[in-house]
Formats: structure tokens, C-alpha cells, sequence
């Protein structure tokens, strides 16, 4: 399975990008995504920034992932309940 995350642009020197998620940075390359700017939002997969998208849609995707997260360590946390 793929996953490709929404992450904020902050900086851009080259090919290289630092984006940030949830308050994460990581370098990513633009290679292919060659005009994005510093504060748009693009697609990370495996490093790579693989497309644009706007801001409206990365904060709904975000949303959800968090959502997910959330509901996983719900579950962790009744499982951890059930064991005791």
C-alpha cells in the first residue's frame, strides 16, 4: 500500500524542499513539481513531492489521517484496558 502525505512547503534551495506536517520538517525533493512555492501545499510520497494541491484539500486530507491516528490509539487503549 501507498501513502502520500500533505505537507506545507517552508523552504525551497534547488530540488531540495523542507515541508512540514504536524509540526515534522523533512527535506523533500521538488523534481517533480518544479513550480511549486514557498507555503503551497503538495503531495510526499517516498520523499518525493508528487503533485500540488490546495489548501482546502490538504487540511480535509489531513484531517482524516488525523482522525485515523486518533482511532487507532483508541483502539490500542481498549485493548490495553481489556488486558488489565
Amino acid at each position: 500500500m501507498c501513502l502520500a502525505i500533505p505537507t506545507r512547503i517552508l523552504s525551497i534551495k534547488g530540488d531540495m524542499a523542507v515541508g512540514e506536517v504536524g509540526g515534522v520538517e523533512r527535506d523533500i525533493s521538488i523534481m517533480m513539481t518544479p513550480d511549486v512555492k514557498v507555503g503551497d501545499y503538495v503531495i510526499v510520497h517516498a520523499g518525493f513531492a508528487i503533485q500540488t494541491i490546495d489548501k482546502t484539500e490538504a487540511q480535509e486530507n489531513l484531517g482524516i489521517l488525523r482522525r485515523m491516528a486518533e482511532a487507532v490509539e483508541e483502539k490500542k487503549a481498549e485493548v490495553r484496558r481489556r488486558r488489565s
